[in-house]
């Protein structure tokens, strides 16, 4: 996957997306930092600054919970797009009495090499150049922080996926890419020791108005086969009959597989090849000369 976009992601879409998203937290994905936050009690680092990336969809309860777990560090949150830029600002407020004692927090573009951790809740699924996007979160963090993130794999809408295909239609969801695929970019971005893990997670609705509701607030279909203009009524009554009749459970409910995938990398401490004349940054030296620093040849 090096130097590719993922080819199931129209970037036009991606945009739109990243411009009309609902300025909400889904369910699914608090779900999924709450369990992701509980994941932090096996690092041993204790960040003193860290950041939040796009907190407004990944979850304004999951930062709490990791403000909570780290109440003396700095937070940066960065949240790009207006609406929900706003919405943060407001949600995370501190209370007036809070303002004195608690860590501050910092709103808009982070700093590079600012944090000790990166944040990041189920984002990178929905971007169209994610070798980019791990770039930037590697710019973020200072050597020998860390990144936490969550996405949706493969295994995602497959009972979906089924009933589009059997009926010829196109498909109802782009791709997710492997949680294999995502490691080996993140070494390539410059991380290290990267650790994935994977769960499977089902959702079930008691009808499929319900559930079609919910799937639009979770994400968009940015896949660029899908289907290109309006829907009529016909269809949609259609599509709903085929969702009641194929994805009933054993108790009566329709339900559907989320393949939730966790990483968490490392920034390491820049390496340099020694040779006859070498040109290091003051800022590396820095990094290198710092106690605790790792030295490398």
């Amino acid at each position: 996957m090096s130097n590719q976009r993922p080819p199931t992601i129209d970037p036009v879409a991606a945009a739109h997306w990243q411009r009309v998203a609902p300025a909400a937290s889904p369910w699914l994905h608090e779900e999924v930092g709450r369990r992701m936050e509980d994941r932090l009690q096996w690092i041993r680092l204790d960040p003193k600054t860290w950041v939040d990336w796009e907190p407004v969809r990944g979850g304004l309860e999951a930062h709490a919970l990791v403000e909570r777990r780290y109440p003396q560090a700095r937070t940066y949150v960065y949240e790009p797009h207006p609406a929900r830029s706003a919405l943060a600002r407001q949600q995370l407020a501190r209370p007036w009495w809070r303002r004195w004692s608690a860590a501050p927090v910092q709103h808009g573009d982070v700093p590079d090499g600012a944090a000790q951790m990166l944040w990041a809740n189920m984002a990178l699924h929905m971007t169209a150049d994610p070798e980019a996007l791990l770039a930037a979160w590697h710019r973020a963090l200072a050597a020998e922080g860390f990144l936490m993130f969550s996405c949706l794999g493969p295994d995602t809408l497959q009972e979906l996926r089924g009933v589009h295909a059997a009926l010829g239609w196109p498909p109802p969801a782009h791709e997710f890419t492997d949680m294999h695929d995502w490691g080996d970019m993140l070494v390539q971005a410059g991380f290290a020791d990267p650790v994935m893990d994977m769960e499977r997670i089902t959702l079930t609705w008691e009808n499929p108005r319900r559930l079609l509701e919910e799937l639009r607030g979770l994400g968009a279909n940015l896949h660029p086969g899908r289907f290109g203009g309006l829907r009529g009524r016909a269809w949609r009554e259609r599509l709903e009959r085929e969702l009641a009749s194929v994805l009933r459970d054993a108790e009566g409910r329709l339900a559907l597989t989320f393949e939730i995938i966790y990483g968490h990398a490392v920034k390491p401490q820049p390496r340099f090849k020694v040779a006859g004349e070498s040109a290091v940054s003051l800022e590396d030296m820095r990094a290198m000369l710092r106690p605790g620093s790792k030295k490398s040849a």
